[in-house]
């Protein structure tokens, strides 16, 4: 009897066998646990009892979804890890906004990673639909997979792809009215913290190189909006939309004195977070010594003692978007693209450039 367990396990007992012992038929039995006929509360507790007594749980959601033709998940694409993701406020907002839509009815969500031996779940997750969070090339091979397999996608962000429907934001305009805004202040010095521009690029300045050979849509489109008003405008690209990485990018571009900006543009709320701790600690005062400006419109409540000026993007709203449009493409329906616009917040973190001392 060697590899042969004393003791197999009971097998899951099946709805046919409730029904037989309720004295009911199947359809019967089906129909008490579902709750969608005209079943009698008599009947209903019969049924219940029964299974109760022979310790089922209800219908296998594998077999119901067979014969559905549908599986009740709809899977989520992030382009970063989960745990990055999750230190995002943008991004939970987002996530909030597709659950509102997606999860009433019993569907379930299903977060995937395009990073690493990870995104290999897009082969064989068992998903009715796709969101996919993300605005790089990278993303495009989740698609392709979206595309052979037949499920409808839908995309928060980028440029318009074939055969996915696509959420976007006005990047460019948003960007270009709030650099209008610092240079109506009269800032001529202005720098930028921009997002990265290809994950597999290291931080650091900003060359006319690396924006050439950027991939990531919305750092490429901010930098439009930037450039339209300050084309000659220095830079940092961080490592993420981190507090961390806009204090490295702060330090970078405010420990020289003689080329100190009077303003910086942060393509993030957490930049703009991370380049105001920056100043603190090099003794700048916001917005005495350097304006700052973000984007996002994100809380910073406990990060910095500031009123963030910022363009607002409704992340919750965009994710309500995606999530409403895909359950429409599963059921077969052809929404329409929308596109949403930011809003500008005019904070305490932006004023007039102070006159500069001569030496």
């Amino acid at each position: 009897m060697t590899g042969t367990s004393a003791h197999p396990q009971a097998k899951r007992p099946t709805l046919a066998q409730v029904a037989a012992l309720a004295g009911v038929s199947l359809s019967t039995a089906s129909l008490a646990f579902s709750g969608s006929g005209p079943v009698s509360d008599t009947t209903r507790e019969k049924v219940l009892a029964a299974a109760e007594q022979l310790h089922y749980a209800g219908p296998d959601p594998r077999g119901r979804s067979l014969r559905r033709g549908r599986s009740g998940i709809i899977g989520v694409v992030l382009e970063e890890r989960v745990l990055d993701a999750f230190r995002d406020p943008l991004r939970i907002s987002m996530l909030d906004g597709i659950a509102q839509e997606t999860t009433p009815g019993g569907r379930g969500l299903l977060l995937l990673t395009d990073v690493g031996e990870s995104s290999l779940a897009m082969d064989s997750a068992s998903m009715d639909g796709v969101i996919l969070l993300g605005c790089s090339p990278r993303i495009s091979r989740s698609l392709g997979i979206c595309l052979r397999r037949n499920i409808p996608a839908v995309a928060i962000g980028g440029p318009p792809m074939s055969g996915v429907l696509t959420i976007s934001l006005d990047d460019v305009d948003a960007t270009e009215f709030e650099a209008r805004h610092l240079y109506d202040l009269g800032h001529r010095e202005v720098a930028i913290v921009a997002l990265p521009l290809d994950m597999a690029t290291d931080p650091g300045e900003l060359t006319a190189e690396r924006e050439r050979a950027g991939t990531v849509q919305v750092t490429l489109d901010r930098l439009r909006g930037a450039r339209a008003v300050y084309p000659d405008s220095r830079g940092v690209m961080a490592g993420g939309s981190l507090v961390q990485e806009g204090m490295i990018a702060g330090h970078a571009l405010l420990a020289d004195s003689e080329r100190r900006p009077t303003a910086i543009l942060a393509q993030s709320d957490l930049l703009a977070a991370g380049v105001i701790k920056a100043a603190a600690e090099l003794g700048l005062h916001v917005p005495d010594d350097l304006s700052v400006i973000g984007f996002d419109g994100i809380a910073l409540d406990g990060i910095v003692p500031h009123d963030l000026t910022t363009m607002v993007q409704h992340a919750a709203e965009q994710g309500r978007a995606a999530g409403r449009a895909i359950l429409q493409l599963m059921d077969g329906e052809s929404p329409e693209p929308v596109h949403f616009h930011s809003s500008f917040h005019r904070g305490g973190t932006t004023a007039p450039p102070r006159a500069r001392s001569a030496h």
